[in-house]
C-alpha cells in the first residue's frame, strides 16, 4: 500500500512537468494547430506529463421522423427524454525521451462505444535527431517535425478544433461536423514550418487497425489488395499584428482501395448528441446525428480551411469534396461534399467567455441510391472559461435530413433542442 502511494504521489508531481511542444489540454491549447517547435530544451532525464479531460453533459433533446415503420420496423425512432449522459474521459501520457523526442500515449477511460480503457493511440515526435550527429540533418529539423505512431491523421484543419471523448476544450460547440473527418492510422508524417507556410506528407496503412490477414476480391470492385493512404497538406499561417491573425490550408487523402477505410467513421468515442434519430441506445448506434458517406475502401478527399481571428472575433470555414466506394460497390464512385463555418466571438477578460454560431450542411450520394441526400445543422452556442482548466457551454441545436428514402429511418427526419457540457482539461 505505502510502494502504491509513493507512486502515486511520483506521478502527480511529474504531471507538474510542461513541454512546449506538447498542445495543452486546457484552454491553453485552444487555436492550436500543428504543434510549434520550440526553443532548443536542455534534457537531463526522461520526464513525463500526464493530463486528462473529463466531460459530464446534459440533453434536452427532440425526434422525429415519416419513416414508414410498417415497411420497415426498425425505422421507428426510441423515445428521448431530458437527462445526463454517462461522463466519458482521456487520459495522457507525455514523455521526453531524449532530447527533441518525445513521446504521446492518448486512451479513452469511458466513452460511447466503449465503457473500459482503452488506447485511442501514440506516436513518437522528433523535433530533433541529436543520435545521428549530422550537421546536415540538424539544419533540417530545425524546420521539420516528424512523427510515427498509430495515430490521429492530420488530415484538413477541422480535426484540430473537434471534441474528441471527454477532450471539448477546443470546440466551441458541443458535437463535430455532421460528416467528422477523423481517424487514427498506422504511419509516418513530415511537417515543414517556415517563415508561416507549412507543408504536411503523411502516409499510412490506411485502415483504423493494424491487419496481416488478407481480403477476398470482389469482381468488378476491389482487387482485395490492402493500398496505403497518403496525405498532404499545404498552407500558410501568420499572426499578422497584435490583432489578426489568418491561416489558410488546402489537405488532401487518398486511398486507390483500403478495403476497411474509416475517413468519415473512425470516431470509435461517439457523437455528443445521445439517441437522436436512433432506433436503439447502444454502443453500436455511437454516430448520433452524423452522415458517414460509406467510402469503406476507395476514396479521394479534398479539404479547404480559411482561419481568421481579429481581436475576439473568429471564423473558421470549411469546404470538403470526397469521391469514393465501398468495398463491394460495382456501379462506380459517388460523391459527397460538406460546408462548415463557425462563427465565434470571444470576450471578458482574457477571452473568457464567448458565443458562436456554427452552419454545416452535407450533400451525398449513398450507396443504392440514385439522387443525393442532404443533412443540414444550425447550432448557437454560449461558453465561459472559469478558469482555464474548466469550461461550460451551453448550446442550441437544430438538424434536419431531406431526400432519404421512406423506409430509412432518417425519412423526413429532424430533431433539435438543448445541449450543457461541463468539461475539465490540465
Amino acid at each position: 500500500m505505502k510502494r502504491n502511494m509513493i507512486f502515486l504521489i511520483s506521478l502527480l508531481l511529474m504531471s507538474g512537468v510542461s513541454f512546449a511542444q506538447v498542445r495543452s489540454y486546457s484552454k491553453t491549447g485552444l487555436n492550436e494547430f500543428e504543434s510549434p517547435k520550440a526553443e532548443s530544451e536542455s534534457f537531463e532525464k526522461v520526464n513525463l506529463k500526464i493530463g486528462g479531460n473529463f466531460n459530464q453533459s446534459f440533453q434536452a433533446l427532440s425526434h422525429s421522423n415519416t419513416a414508414n415503420t410498417l415497411l420497415n420496423p426498425n425505422a421507428a425512432l426510441i423515445n428521448v427524454v431530458p437527462g445526463f449522459n454517462t461522463a466519458v474521459a482521456n487520459l495522457y501520457f507525455d514523455v521526453n525521451l531524449a532530447e527533441g523526442v518525445y513521446m504521446n500515449m492518448a486512451l479513452y477511460l469511458s466513452s460511447r462505444h466503449h465503457n473500459e480503457t482503452w488506447v485511442k493511440g501514440g506516436y513518437i515526435r522528433f523535433d530533433k535527431l541529436p543520435f545521428l550527429k549530422i550537421d546536415l540533418l540538424d539544419e533540417i529539423m530545425r524546420y521539420t517535425t516528424i512523427k510515427v505512431g498509430h495515430m490521429e491523421i492530420n488530415y484538413g484543419d477541422a480535426h484540430f478544433r473537434r471534441s474528441d471523448n471527454g477532450n471539448a476544450m477546443y470546440n466551441p460547440f458541443v458535437e463535430n461536423y455532421i460528416m467528422d473527418a477523423f481517424t487514427t492510422e498506422i504511419g509516418a508524417e513530415v511537417d515543414v514550418t517556415y517563415n508561416g507556410f507549412l507543408g504536411v506528407l503523411s502516409a499510412t496503412n490506411g485502415m483504423i487497425n493494424g491487419r496481416v490477414l488478407g481480403y477476398d476480391p470482389v469482381p468488378g470492385a476491389s482487387d482485395g489488395k490492402s493500398k496505403p493512404a497518403f496525405i498532404g497538406k499545404l498552407g500558410y499561417d501568420k499572426q499578422l499584428n497584435s490583432d489578426l491573425r489568418v491561416r489558410l490550408t488546402g489537405s488532401v487523402y487518398h486511398t486507390a482501395g483500403s478495403n476497411a477505410n474509416t475517413l468519415y467513421g473512425g470516431d470509435r468515442a461517439g457523437s455528443h448528441y445521445y439517441g437522436v434519430m436512433d432506433n436503439a441506445l447502444t454502443t453500436s448506434t455511437f454516430t448520433s446525428g452524423r452522415l458517414n458517406p460509406g467510402f469503406g475502401d476507395k476514396v479521394t478527399s479534398m479539404m479547404g480551411n480559411l482561419f481568421v481571428k481579429y481581436g475576439g472575433l473568429e471564423s473558421f470555414t470549411t469546404f470538403e469534396s470526397a469521391n469514393g466506394r465501398g468495398r463491394t460497390e460495382t456501379t462506380g464512385e459517388r460523391a459527397a461534399s460538406q460546408i462548415a463555418t463557425d462563427l465565434v466571438y470571444r470576450f471578458g477578460k482574457n477571452e473568457d467567455f464567448w458565443v458562436g454560431a456554427r452552419y454545416n450542411v452535407v450533400n451525398a450520394r449513398l450507396s443504392g441510391y440514385t439522387e443525393d441526400v442532404t443533412v443540414d445543422r444550425l447550432a448557437v452556442s454560449a461558453g465561459w472559461f472559469v478558469t482555464k482548466n474548466i469550461m461550460a457551454k451551453l448550446e442550441y441545436v437544430t438538424q434536419n435530413y431531406d431526400g432519404f428514402v421512406d423506409t430509412d429511418i432518417r425519412n423526413g427526419g429532424k430533431f433539435s433542442g438543448l445541449a450543457l457540457q461541463a468539461v475539465v482539461g490540465f
